[in-house]
């Protein structure tokens, strides 16, 4: 295991882009999260908005690039052929799998982990000047406020999370646009069919069960009970998926030649 893990480190450092995907994923993140506290206002007392929340928008745009990350390190080596050498050099499918999902989830945890901390940090400098100060009912944005560490923990497992599910699917699809877009709409168009069913009790179900609704619900702060389920409850329904995804393409690996 610890060969593969190595030989699959040093495929992913040789992969294209890869470096820009992990720096994109922070840059990306921290800017819209800087953006949303700067352009959401809070006029007055209990204007409403969960501030830590908002700090952390921009994860809903850094895991499009983990995503891709996990799609274009698995997909190349279909793409160029290099998975036959990969596999007669690591028999064991399943140990080959756990690598790459090691592999890719590393750096995506770590560049997730700075993201947090930027957005948190760009929260805390910024949303005072938006109007969410100590006088309308927000204390400046802190780590050592327990459900502001909740929420920035589960933001960096979600990244954690989005790298494996990607990499289940990519092993599964193989070809790296179709991967993408399985990967991409699950997790931009599926929350937003859920917003076009009109019964309440359906979308509050599928709300439940979308990978990105319920993972990110890690991240409420406040009115958590209105949710349909409670932060670490929604991180594991991404989890979950994640675990499905890794079985698919574990299925796939063991059944089908490269």
């Amino acid at each position: 295991m610890r060969r593969a893990t190595l030989a699959e480190w040093t495929k992913l450092r040789t992969v294209p882009g890869a470096s820009g995907l992990l720096a994109g994923t922070v840059v990306l993140t921290v800017a819209l999260g800087a953006l949303a506290a700067t352009v959401v206002r809070c006029e007055a007392a209990g204007c409403g908005p969960d501030a830590t929340r908002l700090a952390l928008t921009g994860v809903q745009l850094g895991q499009a690039l983990v995503a891709l990350l996990a799609v274009t390190a698995v997909c190349g080596e279909y793409g160029s052929g290099m998975i036959r050498t990969s596999l007669a050099a690591v028999p064991r499918r399943g140990a080959l799998l756990a690598a790459k999902a090691a592999v890719v989830t590393g750096p995506a945890l770590a560049a997730g982990a700075v993201a947090v901390l930027g957005s948190v940090l760009a929260g805390r400098l910024l949303l005072p000047g938006s109007g969410f100060t100590p006088e309308h009912g927000y204390p400046p944005l802190s780590l050592l406020d327990g459900p502001t560490l909740r929420a920035a923990a589960g933001s960096v497992l979600y990244f954690g999370l989005i790298a494996l599910l990607g990499v289940g699917i990519a092993v599964a699809v193989r070809d790296p646009a179709a991967a993408a877009g399985v990967v991409l709409g699950l997790l931009y168009l599926f929350p937003l069919a859920v917003r076009l069913v009109a019964d309440e009790d359906v979308q509050r179900l599928l709300w439940a069960v979308s990978p990105t609704n319920a993972g990110l619900a890690v991240q409420a702060t406040t009115d958590a009970a209105a949710l349909p389920l409670t932060p670490w409850a929604g991180l594991g329904v991404l989890a979950a998926w994640a675990a499905a995804a890794l079985a698919l393409g574990a299925l796939v690996l063991h059944r089908r030649d490269a």
